[in-house]
């Protein structure tokens, strides 16, 4: 006879639930397991203590029962009425016919599996293939031809891998499941069925096409956009492009994954279109205007001010990329840049030199610059 009572046993409280007393029973059994505690007899008796007292608790009448005499009259009733005399007088094969559910949770055997009677729809396979453009075709946008190899559904059985539908039939050896169970003392084992491979059904004539797999592999050339202002290592997703679904199920998706090639005159800054201009000093000085070819081929005429300074950025609003989400466009920004001469003829040095005598050499210093003396040219 158990000295404890029930619900210390279980660890629980007395108004615990039923899911509560059950999962405190499965925590207490895989504990003390035979299996997990060969040769320990105390191990044994806990395991043995802990089923009698989920017995009684999990069974609504016997848990009113026990409520209202007490542990030590209740042990009394039931071994006076052949109760089989507390959980001494139990043995394995009573618990476990009992609360196989329990053990089957724990090792198993309590796993459901829907019984199959034909081919499971599932969904194909997603996609990836990379795609590069240049600047040029993510500032305009383009349509180009991909090429590509992926499963397509069987014209001849139209995905069903078969002729007709009476050739499938469920698998008998397994009943369908997919799966065989054997037991092992406690433990279940469960393994694919071999007659099916674990499908739970078998098909009679599979259509010749495709061997009875729904679809097959063929190359494909697809027409793709390229939007306006795609930028690199953007994704475009084209649903339905990937591996066709087996057994009927839905198409998978091509994932284009975009790489942007650079350009030597231009480049993007989010969604600005940065360039520069090179213009001589007098440019600068005096001020211009400038065409310019835009990345798109097209001309822009460019407005430099008087007295602009080497790096001056010129906006142009509206000439950069479109933006792929909320359709907004950015800028182009032209930086101005002052071109050096390195040879300079006779006449052109006397008449820099007179402009250097006009102008002078002394620079007034401004916050952000170093202060400097001149001393001679060096040409």
């Amino acid at each position: 006879m158990s000295k404890k009572d029930f619900y210390s046993i279980l660890g629980v409280s007395k108004d615990a639930s039923t899911a509560d007393i059950k999962k405190s029973y499965r925590k207490a059994a895989m504990k003390y397991h035979p299996d997990r505690n060969p040769d320990n007899k105390e191990a044994e008796s806990k395991f043995k203590e802990a089923a009698e007292a989920y017995e009684t608790l999990s069974d609504s009448d016997k848990r009113s029962k026990y409520d209202r005499f007490g542990h030590d009259q209740y042990q009394n009733h039931q071994q006076g009425g052949g109760g089989g005399g507390g959980h001494q007088g139990m043995d394995f094969d009573d618990i476990f016919a009992n609360f196989g559910d329990i053990f089957g949770d724990m090792f198993g055997g309590g796993q459901q599996q829907a019984r199959q009677s034909g081919p499971t729809p599932q969904r194909g396979h997603d996609l990836a293939k990379n795609i590069t453009v240049s600047l040029k075709e993510a500032y305009i946008g383009v349509e180009t031809t991909i090429s590509y190899y992926h499963a397509v559904t069987c014209t001849g059985c139209k995905g069903q891998g078969v002729k007709s539908k009476s050739d499938i039939s469920s698998c008998t050896p397994c009943n369908g499941m997919g799966k065989v169970q054997y037991q092992r003392g406690f433990f279940a084992q469960i393994q694919h069925c071999s007659a099916c491979q674990g499908q739970g059904f078998s098909i009679k004539n599979p259509c010749k096409d495709c061997n009875g797999q729904s679809r097959k592999q063929e190359y494909e050339k697809l027409s793709v956009k390229i939007p306006q202002g795609i930028f690199d290592g953007a994704t475009i997703t084209h649903r339905g492009k990937g591996d066709a679904g087996v057994y009927g199920g839905p198409a998978g998706a091509l994932k284009l994954r975009v790489t942007v090639t650079p350009n030597k005159d231009f480049k993007r800054e989010d969604d600005d279109l940065v360039s520069s201009a090179m213009l001589t000093y007098p440019q600068l000085v005096f001020g211009c205007q400038i065409e310019i070819k835009n990345l798109d081929d097209t001309t822009i005429t460019v407005k430099v001010p008087k007295g602009s300074a080497v790096g001056k950025k010129i906006v142009i609003p509206g000439k950069g990329f479109r933006n792929v989400h909320s359709k907004s466009v950015g800028n182009l920004v032209i930086i101005t840049q002052c071109h050096v001469p390195t040879r300079l003829s006779a006449d052109a040095k006397k008449e820099l030199q007179k402009y250097s005598e006009i102008v002078g050499t002394d620079v007034s210093q401004q916050e952000g610059f170093i202060s400097s003396l001149f001393k001679k040219f060096l040409g």
